[in-house]
């Protein structure tokens, strides 16, 4: 994701300037803020991520970040200030601030910080929400695991084609696949061996995942019910 919507919220306007520029190269929807009751106003629409001074005319920014806090949740702060460093970065990170910035700073290290940020919070979590759950078993294609569910969360022994197989027909829950599919999609087009090795990969995926009702269709193939 690129497009991310960012709430700058600096009163100086030569820096808030060159932050939205250096912010909109990256294909950053940038809105700026240049005083307290102003940004106030904008918590109840939600951005990806805030950028916030802490020296700000009127509320400052501790205030906007209790009441991020409190309407917005978990989304992303990033602190700026140029008073106390040690003080505002402790206070900051104990308020829920994702991180911390001195001035002076390079607007560079502002954008490093605000992508790896953005990439832990939106790209990380969107991979790890790939894992779906099935009759008790929490698949994750990504990390290519299998966690029991009903046996304390124990991780299911799976060997490559075991896993590929899986993530195969869970990906497509109902639908009956040919043997010559499956051998094309886990085993490859070039496999030339019996189409004995699938019935034998579906034994042993049975064996250690007895409740994932994967059905034969005799002369046919195989398919994973959902129930």
């Amino acid at each position: 994701m690129s497009e991310y919507k960012v709430f700058l919220v600096e009163d100086e306007e030569n820096l808030s300037e060159v932050l939205k520029a250096y912010m909109e190269k990256e294909g950053w929807e940038v809105s700026v803020f240049a005083d307290g009751e102003s940004a106030q106003k904008a918590v109840e629409d939600t951005p990806h991520l805030w950028v916030l001074d802490i020296m700000l005319p009127g509320t400052d920014g501790y205030q906007i970040l209790k009441t991020i806090r409190e309407k917005q949740g978990a989304v992303p702060v990033i602190f700026i200030s140029a008073r106390d460093q040690d003080l505002d970065r402790v206070l900051g990170l104990e308020m829920g601030s994702d991180d911390y910035l001195a001035k002076p700073f390079l607007p560079q290290e502002l954008i490093i910080r605000a992508k790896k940020l953005l990439s832990r919070v939106y790209v990380e979590e969107a991979e790890a929400s790939s894992a779906f759950d099935l009759n008790n078993y929490t698949i994750d294609p990504e990390a290519r695991t299998v966690v029991d569910t009903e046996d304390e969360n124990h991780i299911v022994d799976l060997t490559t084609k075991e896993m590929d197989l899986i993530l195969l027909l869970t990906e497509q829950v109902g639908k009956a696949l040919s043997r010559e599919e499956i051998i094309e999609n886990v085993w490859g087009e070039n496999y030339f061996g019996s189409e004995r090795a699938v019935d034998d990969v579906v034994r042993r995926v049975r064996k250690k995942m007895p409740r994932i009702h994967l059905e034969t269709l005799y002369g046919y193939g195989y398919r994973v019910l959902s129930s």
